[in-house]
């Protein structure tokens, strides 16, 4: 049976009938900063891991998530900076932009250069649709070679203390280039999506609070992170993954989440066969047979 290496193939030979299923979540470049702090918090992780920003004539002309809002948040922790500051002011402009014939490898190079595992790609309905990491999921699930977890490539997991500050908690995120943090001693994390929802608690009914680097991290929520003590093949890990609202899995002292799946998805010994339904399948408009 014909094989190919994943990451040489291509966005429409991976996900057939399925590359352009998830909608952009929009954002006119015109509104204010808590906006989108408050759509983050709801979509970064469980659908897409970036907003769309548009202009007056709903053309995509950057983006936002969470990189970019904590960013500025702590350059500028002030709860006018969310109110007076407009979405365009700190979206990032570069703005990632597919094809179907875009290959896995080259999207992964990508989004390693930019820091965004993020990207739109035109659709049938003539605007576009997000490309993320988290669908990178799907493909993993499929692949059936002998790798497992413990051969995935390690990072060190960053932990916290609960007594920290915010702003040392950011600190520590943009430093070690993370997303989520361990709280020491525990299987509980904090990630920019936790924080930008607890900003938008704050806003909202702790109007006495201004300064936001000085607040203690044990303000704001946690969540528990899924830990498995099983050496899991990589498909596995990633069928464990795909069913996650928010996939993140801790094994011995290592974190994984979608940004490693895509990044062992690069491996040059991680093939696929292409009878496996990662052909484009034909069917015949008068009787609705597969065509070969």
């Amino acid at each position: 049976m014909e094989t190919s290496i994943i990451s040489e193939l291509t966005l429409e030979e991976l996900f057939p009938g399925t590359l352009t299923n998830t909608v952009c979540i929009n954002l006119n470049k015109g509104r204010e900063v808590w906006v989108a702090t408050l759509m983050c918090a709801q979509y970064v992780e469980s659908v897409v891991d970036s907003i769309i920003v548009r202009d007056d004539d709903f053309k995509p002309i950057g983006i936002v998530g969470g990189y970019d809002i904590l960013n500025h948040l702590r350059k500028n922790p002030t709860r006018d900076f969310q109110y007076q500051t407009k979405v365009g002011e700190i979206m990032f402009k570069d703005l990632p932009q597919i094809e179907k014939k875009t290959k896995l490898g080259d999207l992964i190079e990508i989004w390693k250069n930019s820091r965004r595992a993020f990207a739109i790609i035109p659709n049938e309905f003539g605007d576009c649709s997000a490309v993320s990491a988290r669908k990178m999921i799907e493909v993993g699930t499929k692949c059936k070679i002998d790798i497992s977890v413990s051969s995935m490539p390690k990072k060190k997991i960053v932990t916290f203390r609960q007594d920290d500050s915010l702003g040392k908690i950011l600190n520590l995120m943009f430093e070690n280039k993370t997303r989520r943090l361990l709280l020491e001693n525990s299987n509980q994390f904090i990630s920019d999506r936790l924080i930008l929802g607890d900003i938008s608690r704050i806003l909202k009914f702790q109007t006495d609070i201004d300064y936001f680097l000085d607040i203690p991290i044990n303000q704001f929520k946690l969540e528990n992170v899924k830990a498995i003590t099983e050496d899991l093949k990589f498909n596995q890990l990633c069928s464990m993954m795909e069913k996650m609202d928010y996939p993140c899995v801790v094994y011995k002292d290592t974190i994984f989440t979608p940004w490693d799946v895509c990044l062992t998805l690069l491996r040059e010994d991680l093939t696929m066969p292409l009878k496996m339904g990662y052909q484009e399948k034909r069917t015949c408009p008068h009787c609705g047979k597969e065509i070969d």
